[in-house]
């Protein structure tokens, strides 16, 4: 069986609202009629690709539109540009929206890629594989709390890794846009600072405003770069017969560490990128959650700001835990997002808890007919400090839980390969000073059910659920003032026959997604199902 050659190929290299409602989209330009009648198979052409998640919101004022990057990826060769901020629309912005539009035909594997303002990066992505007769899509994403980059020139580099020779054909044609609207956002959501990390002889460096009174790290953690990483989730022990094997199984977690501390821990979301699970017809139209628009993990390392605003360089570490030593495959870009104190220059404060708890779980590995990994960790970490502020002193405390469960089957061969896993990552930030407490609590569950099997006709067959879920409650005094429930959740079931030409696949496929927000800020719910590239339903509800 060919599996691992199949499979996905990436090569190369407020906040919760933001996160929860306004991250951003990935959808067609604009979509077709629907199609009562749906072919018997794939063709050469499908419908561009798309997704349920909304649109990003936009308010009615002025807007000034400035191009980040146009470019067309052949290689390895990043785009280098620079940008100039907009003309027209003053220096503090309502909404700023990122806008990346694609096209590309022939064959290709699917591609990772990003893009960097003055070093910060703004965008993770993946490209969609596309059809011989050729495809285009788009990405969309709030990006209004990188003002403070924006606010000045800056360098740009943009890059999706490629290869372009007489089998793979596809050149990745794109055009980044920034999109300005005047106006004030809401001072909380905004940071005042963006920073990056700074190499140096000790690892990775960082130098906060002496006068900083919140901090947020971001990360775009991903598994990536052609090896077993990009399928994380399906790495076995050692002493099993698979052909992915880790020390530790399929357990993942993303840690920040400050001055050697550990400061955060996460689950990574396991995205599925659109060549994954051996079968590209799965993802031709919608791809899995989060697969266009990479969400960052995000920290909350306020209770280490009184450590950090000493005004001395301090070293900021983010490892993946259960990759073997030395092995590459992932990738973590920081950004570390910070708000000041208007009215003091400096804010002293320090840390008075940190329980790192100890991490639990295993793998285990049961032999026979039907080979089986049973898979249980979880981890604990508890951090808190005080803050003595222009408005008095203020204490954050922020508790994180993460759990991860999975059992996986397969036969010898591979012929029959299939996982059934859940992750959850809850979340408590309590933020206690002048007034009333306030308190954030997220609970995020991620899911994931599938199994491909190849018969003896050649016919390998896919068929696969994910879930993307988080429930997030704010409340101040013990009374709720905020609420969003995410549920974004995927299913697909296509088959094809292999070590064929492409034009003797004669693959089906099936696809859904339906996409539902509720809370506070409103109410989405959009259902899209394809049949063989044929978009048959896209409804929406609300």
């Amino acid at each position: 069986m060919r599996r691992r050659i199949i499979m996905s190929m990436l090569t190369g290299a407020s906040l919760l609202a933001s996160a929860l409602i306004g991250g951003g989209t990935a959808r067609a330009a604009a979509p077709a009629p629907l199609t009562a009648e749906a072919p018997a198979e794939f063709g050469t052409d499908w419908h561009d690709p798309l997704t349920a998640a909304p649109a990003v919101a936009r308010p009615h004022t002025k807007s000034c539109r400035v191009t980040l990057a146009d470019a067309r990826f052949r290689d390895f060769t990043p785009y280098r540009g620079s940008y100039l901020p907009p003309r027209g629309c003053g220096d503090h912005w309502s909404t700023v929206v990122l806008r990346l539009d694609g096209k590309v035909k022939g064959r290709q594997f699917d591609r990772l890629g990003y893009l960097h303002v003055g070093g910060v990066e703004i965008l993770r992505t993946s490209t969609p594989e596309p059809s011989p007769d050729g495809i285009e899509w788009s990405v969309e994403k709030d990006v209004t709390r990188y003002s403070d980059t924006f606010r000045s020139a800056q360098d740009v580099e943009m890059l999706i890794g490629n290869v372009v020779d007489d089998t793979y054909t596809g050149v990745i044609d794109v055009e980044a846009t920034l999109t300005f609207y005047a106006g004030r956002p809401t001072a909380a959501a905004v940071p005042d600072r963006v920073l990056t990390t700074a190499d140096g002889p000790g690892g990775a460096t960082l130098t906060t405003p002496r006068n900083s009174e919140r901090v947020v790290a971001e990360v775009y953690a991903t598994g990536s770069g052609g090896g077993c990483e990009e399928y994380w989730y399906l790495a076995v022990p050692a002493a099993a017969p698979y052909s992915c094997r880790t020390d530790d199984g399929p357990y993942r977690e993303v840690q920040v560490a400050v001055d050697g501390r550990l400061a955060g821990i996460a689950t990574p979301f396991p995205t599925v990128w659109t060549g994954g699970w051996s079968n590209p017809f799965l993802w031709y139209v919608i791809p899995g959650p989060r697969a266009f628009d990479v969400k960052p993990i995000e920290y909350d390392l306020t209770p280490f700001a009184g450590i950090l605003n000493d005004g001395r360089p301090h070293r900021i570490e983010v490892s993946v835990v259960g990759v073997p030593a030395g092995q590459s495959g992932w990738s973590t870009p920081v950004n570390v997002l910070v708000w000041q104190d208007p009215g003091k220059a400096v804010v002293g404060g320090r840390l008075v808890t940190h329980d790192a708890g100890n991490p639990t779980g295993s793998s285990v590995y049961t032999p026979g007919t039907e080979h089986r990994v049973d898979t249980g960790a979880a981890h604990r970490l508890t951090v808190s400090g005080y803050l003595d502020t222009s408005h008095g002193r203020v204490r954050t405390t922020v508790s994180r839980a993460v759990a991860h469960t999975s059992v996986h089957r397969w036969n010898d061969g591979e012929t029959v390969d299939g996982l059934d896993a859940g992750w959850t990552d809850d979340e408590t930030v309590t933020v206690d000073g002048r007034g009333p407490a306030r308190s954030t609590r997220t609970h995020r569950t991620y899911t994931m059910n599938g199994v491909t099997t190849l018969g003896a006709d050649a016919r390998l067959r896919t068929r696969l659920t994910l879930g993307d879920r988080a429930d997030a409650t704010t409340t101040r005094a013990n009374r709720r003032v905020a609420w969003s429930r995410l549920d974004d959740t995927y299913r697909g079931d296509a088959s094809y026959t292999v070590d064929v030409p492409r034009d003797q696949r004669h693959a089906v496929g099936t696809t859904s997604e339906r996409y539902r927000l509720h809370g506070s800020g409103g109410c989405h719910d959009r259902r899209l199902t394809t049949v063989q590239g044929v978009l048959t339903e896209d409804r929406r509800g609300c």
